[in-house]
């Protein structure tokens, strides 16, 4: 199973002509995407003038609106991370928030999820300080209790997203509670600053604390990405790549999303694994391709 993440919600922007800004530009590099090889297409969206992470509800209708009309089929995963983002002000006076600051309801974070009806979300188990001095991702146990009971209401399959060895335990734990129904799917996120390095031991740690019977996938940020293409084949799981994570496809040469799973698909079938198509996936992880709900 391959996932193409195709523009994400970091600064990257302005650092490369091929980030997608638009709801034109995400779906179009998503079904560019597809066609290249991914199953599944996992995106933000941005504000079209500036590029910003956004999570208005009518730039994800268009995104959806649009892969769904192509062509190509796809399994489209939607992210939900948006709406947890703490700026703190500093050291000697970290309130109140900063400019930056968005914390918003459980059902305000999942508002594009219940329109759009992807057939999977994103469920960033935990709270982690996030690369930048005085930003913090916060996802409080209560919070993902209840994104995650709305996620399994709605018929969407949650995609854990795992920073760290912690936030595995949790995800356990939200089984325990009745919260997520097994099996669960799992995304393992290497070397984001400053959740699990991407080091092969530490991989190995969060791939031996998945449990048995669920499904993982992995990736690695910048020029490790190729690199983990083939540790999580190895591992036993599935692959993610795109500009969400790495903006090149070698030295000097900034990749598309399409490049990226084109090089992604190499690799994979180069080490004697197959790559699987959307109804595929679908079969195995129990999904539901539906329509959207009326606005």
């Amino acid at each position: 199973m391959l996932t193409c993440a195709v523009t994400g919600s970091g600064g990257t922007q302005d650092r490369s002509p091929h980030v997608p800004r638009s709801p034109e530009q995400i779906a179009a590099a998503a079904i560019d995407a597809a066609k290249a090889g991914a199953a599944v297409v996992h995106c933000h969206v941005r504000e079209p003038d500036t590029g910003r992470p956004s999570r208005r509800v009518a730039l994800y209708r268009e995104v959806t609106d649009r892969i769904r009309a192509a062509e190509v089929d796809v399994v489209l995963n939607l992210t939900a991370g948006m709406g947890g983002d703490l700026m703190l002000g500093g050291p000697d006076r970290p309130l109140p928030p900063a400019g930056g600051t968005d914390m918003a309801s459980a059902a305000d974070r999942m508002e594009h999820v219940r329109q759009c009806l992807p057939e999977i979300t994103t469920l960033d188990c935990g709270t982690m300080n996030f690369a930048e001095a005085d930003y913090v991702m916060v996802n409080t146990p209560g919070m993902l209790q209840a994104m995650g009971a709305e996620m399994e209401r709605l018929g969407v399959k949650p995609e854990i997203e795992a920073f760290d060895t912690g936030h595995l335990w949790y995800a356990k734990e939200l089984v325990r509670l009745g919260v997520l129904k097994e099996p669960c799917l799992v995304q393992l996120c290497m070397g984001v600053p400053w959740g699990a390095p991407d080091d092969l031991n530490t991989f190995l740690a969060m791939v031996n604390n998945v449990p048995p019977g669920w499904t993982f996938s992995a990736f690695a940020l910048g020029r490790h990405q190729m690199a983990y293409v083939a540790a999580a084949v190895l591992a036993g799981g599935n692959v993610r790549v795109g500009i969400e994570d790495n903006l090149w496809l070698g030295k000097g040469q900034l990749a598309t999303n399409a490049q990226l799973v084109e090089r992604a698909v190499g690799i994979v079938e180069a080490m004697g694994a197959r790559v699987i198509g959307p109804q595929e996936v679908r079969a195995r992880l129990g999904l539901t391709k539906r329509a959207p709900v009326a606005a």
